[in-house]
């Protein structure tokens, strides 16, 4: 079930739509109506105009003034455009004023176009399933004829429709049904991520968050040696990928890349992702990948923030990771960067410049959580020997009499429970 048409049949054009609320400025309004354009590049359309309003409040009817509803609406057709995109989320009652108006033109706003892309570039069957529930969690309240006959995508969902049941009530129960099974189908695919999330409970865990095209990808090959899939796109990869991150010489950490943040994500797609996302939760330390390059870098802070906060991962460890720094140029920018930035640690995934002082930040968080004993263990109890040797750092070992001795490094957790067994023999 896919929101836009196939692209296949050609590019469709897009018309843009933002507002200027007070407080905000035209440039902060521009600068987001060209991440929309981003946003509906990367799912196949071209914008070829773009429409603002000064508004002193939001119009609930139709979001923007009606004269100007109805100026947008005519641009659209002497424009012929496929698509109008507002920058902010529609209500269902404004999305069906404008299908009143807009004949064939879609109307969709951010939301729906990040929920298409998402759809776009799920691969696996848990970012399937999380996009699909959000997708039907959003398009419920907002059924038009625009969105019909559903049954022919949703194949063997629910039951035959009823005496007297208009197309919309059928696609409604239809998608109830659907939100009920994917829900269901989120628990048991749940389950299995904390099955595997256990297996490494024991290992220092760092997850990458960051807003989309950061840069994350690249950064992450760079640290691992890894092989992700990287594309110049917003949203390129949806689920969460788990390398080893040598420290060198020390004990090996885990490193994770988790999908991106964007400016008003979604709230369905954010609870969609959370068992995605419990990576972060469950991690030891969060890096917060940024593009010092970007002309909004400040803004792209308090969304991953809002997101981190929102998941509440907020009070999880954390550097920050100024990437790309090699596309500043301005030695005056760099200065103020560093000023606003002062703890981050500024690298370049692509041409892999400073990683070994990034590699050096993560050791030294990893070592806070750190404990060093000495352990006197006998020879014949050969088993608890391998035991505590295994995932564990060995500093020194030596032979006496008495046995062996084994001096140990590794998190709290961990020392704890060798000394629990080493002291109940």
């Amino acid at each position: 079930m896919v929101l836009n048409k196939d692209w296949s049949e050609g590019i469709e054009k897009a018309l843009t739509v933002g507002v200027i609320l007070p407080g905000v400025s035209d440039s902060d309004v521009n600068n987001h109506l060209d991440e929309l354009d981003l946003l509906a590049d990367t799912a196949g359309a071209e914008v070829v105009g773009r429409v603002t309003q000064r508004l002193s409040r939001i119009n609930p009817s139709f979001f923007v003034g009606k004269g100007k509803a109805e100026q947008i609406i005519g641009q659209a057709k002497m424009l012929n455009v496929d698509l109008i995109l507002f920058d902010d989320e529609l209500s269902p009652a404004q999305i069906k004023n404008y299908h009143r108006m807009a004949d064939d033109i879609k109307i969709m706003d951010r939301s729906g176009l990040i929920l298409d892309i998402f759809q776009k570039h799920a691969q696996t069957r848990e970012a399937k399933t999380q996009v699909e529930l959000a997708f039907c969690q959003y398009l419920l309240p907002r059924l038009t004829r625009q969105w019909t006959h559903l049954e022919r995508q949703m194949g063997g969902i629910g039951t035959r429709a009823g005496m007297g049941e208009t197309q919309i009530e059928i696609d409604r129960r239809l998608i109830r049904d659907r939100i009920s099974k994917l829900k269901k189908d989120l628990k048991r695919i749940d389950r299995e991520r904390y099955t595997q999330s256990q297996r490494r409970k024991n290992e220092f865990r760092v997850a990458m968050v960051g807003y989309t095209n950061a840069g994350k990808s690249t950064l992450f090959n760079a640290l691992t040696g890894a092989n992700v899939y990287i594309q110049d796109q917003l949203f390129a990869t949806l689920d969460t990928t788990i390398r080893q991150l040598d420290l060198g010489g020390h004990q090996p950490a885990l490193l994770s890349d988790t999908v991106g943040f964007i400016r008003k994500l979604p709230h369905n797609l954010v609870a969609s992702f959370r068992s995605t996302l419990k990576e972060v939760l469950e991690s030891d330390l969060v890096l917060i990948v940024l593009d010092a390059s970007s002309p909004i870098l400040t803004e792209h802070v308090e969304t991953i923030r809002d997101v981190l906060k929102e998941l509440g991962a907020d009070q999880i460890a954390e550097i920050s990771v100024l990437n790309k720094i090699d596309l500043v140029t301005d030695e005056n920018l760099v200065k103020m960067i560093q000023r606003q930035f002062p703890d981050a640690v500024a690298v370049s995934g692509l041409q892999h410049l400073r990683l070994k002082s990034l590699r050096s930040r993560i050791l030294s968080v990893m070592e806070k959580d750190h404990e060093t004993v000495d352990l006197q263990i006998p020879y014949e109890n050969g088993k608890m020997i391998a035991l505590v040797q295994d995932g564990i750092e060995v500093l020194e070992r030596t032979y006496d009499d008495r046995g062996i001795r084994l001096k140990v490094r590794g998190n709290k957790d961990q020392i704890e429970k060798i000394l629990k067994r080493v002291l109940a023999k």
